[in-house]
């Protein structure tokens, strides 16, 4: 393959020294894993503009993405081999060699490049960005091909007996404590928390949101070459190509959204209520899919939809998903309902409350997050949750009805927020049975009131969903 890698320095003579061979893929690749351990950079904002500039397409774009995402999603399991074939601490490596083997492991883990490839490309790789490693890294890689994935797994992972959450964090690659966490919303079922942690690991399609009233699910599925979504009336499952190329895309008639998140928005609307109905609001409503979705289904109704956002970059974007539709952005703090004058207490008639929470339910999309969440994150994201169902506890009339959605299925983000919320409200609050609000016919969806999607179960991110009735 063509060699683009950048140019080294220039020697003292001014000359340049002899450049080493690395394919455009792999390198691209690099540098968006770098990125991410180096500068806290979200995979999916730095890759895109990274393929570019290596003029990277089709097999080659798609090989550079797998390599990013896979090293990203597996690099709790190949660090520890990497600690074990190395006989230190991978910590303990320069971070460019280090970032240079973890994708050289993956590729010899996880994909069918030929071990001598893997190896050498490695090796090549390190000799760019790491000085004086190249005898260490091959040694390192060729240690780790000694052993397939379920051998190092069996060496190193504790025994499911002895320690299931220790056994199932190293064999899937996530975090102990959130293995525990799945593990506690599951009920404590080992083997469907199995499976879970196999789907986080599995690339996710891509879904759009075909934006009722100004799109068709089916014209969009075969002008998309993709097919109509299992449960949400408006998803789209995308087959390939970049979603942004398509005209609906570019032109504000589709958007893409996890069809978890359209079922959530869809179920807030559908939702019986007394009284009128023409005033809904969205009180944290970056980056702006659900208040697209309920801007075009209120544009239906003739309802105005109120978004709020703190952000102002992320109220930028609410303006930009929602151009066109029933909906005022308000750029102020969704906990204002009541002091803020755009925000009366007991004025709306449908509220959305999707807090901000640890993402888990997302990880099979962004792939460095599951290292980057700790439990301590936990307090202050909860009480933020608290106080923002409050907010809008308090922002709805009598006889109207909140939803209340995370991405998380943490039972303290979820049942723990929403029932401390209610108690602290003050308010007459019911819970309304949301299993009804959905489809009918999809699948495990437990025994009520609440409602907790699942990647394994529904194919969807992990959205759980409270609708409550204000008294």
């Amino acid at each position: 393959m063509r060699d683009t890698a950048p140019r080294g320095g220039t020697d003292r003579r001014g000359a340049r020294p002899a450049r080493p061979t690395v394919d455009r893929p792999r390198y691209a690749a690099y540098q968006a894993v770098a990125a991410v351990n180096r500068d806290d950079a979200y995979a999916n904002l730095v890759l895109p503009s990274i393929l570019r500039e290596e003029g990277l397409f089709g097999r080659d774009a798609a090989f550079a993405t797998e390599l990013t995402y896979g090293t990203l999603r597996h690099s709790g399991t190949l660090d520890a081999i990497l600690t074990s074939a190395a006989g230190r601490d991978v910590q303990r490596i320069d971070p460019p060699v280090r970032d240079a083997l973890r994708i050289g492991a993956y590729q010899l883990l996880h994909t069918r490049v030929p071990p001598h490839a893997a190896v050498s490309s490695t090796v090549d790789l390190v000799r760019m960005v790491g000085q004086g490693a190249t005898g260490f890294a091959n040694a390192v890689l060729r240690e780790v091909a000694a052993c397939d994935l379920d051998a190092w797994v069996s060496r190193l992972a504790p025994s499911m007996e002895t320690d299931p959450i220790g056994h199932l964090a190293l064999a899937h690659s996530h975090p102990q404590w959130i293995v525990r966490a799945f593990s506690e919303a599951l009920g404590g079922d080992l083997g469907e928390t199995t499976r879970l942690l196999i789907e986080n690991n599995e690339r996710p399609p891509v879904h759009l949101c075909a934006r009722p009233g100004l799109a068709d699910p089916v014209e969009l599925a075969d002008a998309s070459g993709g097919a109509p979504g299992a449960f949400s009336p408006y998803a789209v499952y995308l087959g390939g190509g970049a979603p942004g190329d398509l005209p609906a895309v570019a032109d504000g008639r589709a958007h893409v959204q996890d069809e978890g998140s359209q079922l959530v928005a869809n179920a807030l609307a559908v939702a019986p209520i007394d009284g009128p109905d023409g005033r809904w609001l969205d009180l944290c409503a970056g980056p702006g899919g659900k208040a697209g979705l309920l801007g075009a289904l209120a544009a239906q109704r003739d309802a105005r939809v109120t978004a709020v956002e703190v952000a102002e970059h992320r109220a930028r974007l609410v303006e930009g998903a929602t151009r066109g539709l029933p909906v005022t952005v308000l750029h102020t703090d969704g906990r204002l309902v009541g002091a803020e004058p755009k925000l009366p207490e007991g004025h709306f008639d449908r509220v959305l409350v999707d807090a901000p929470c640890t993402g888990l339910g997302s990880l099979r999309r962004r792939p460095e997050s599951r290292w980057r969440r700790q439990p301590s994150d936990l307090p202050a994201l909860t009480r933020l949750q608290r106080e923002l169902l409050t907010a809008g506890l308090r922002a709805v009339r009598p006889g109207g009805v909140v939803a209340y959605v995370t991405c998380s299925p943490h039972t303290v983000e979820t049942h723990v927020t929403v029932t401390e919320a209610a108690r602290r409200s003050g308010a007459s609050v019911d819970f309304v049975d949301a299993r009804p609000l959905l489809p009918a016919g999809m699948p495990g969806l437990g025994d009520g009131p609440t409602v907790q999607l699942w990647p394994h179960r529904h194919g969807t991110d992990a959205m759980f969903l409270a609708v409550l009735r204000r008294g």
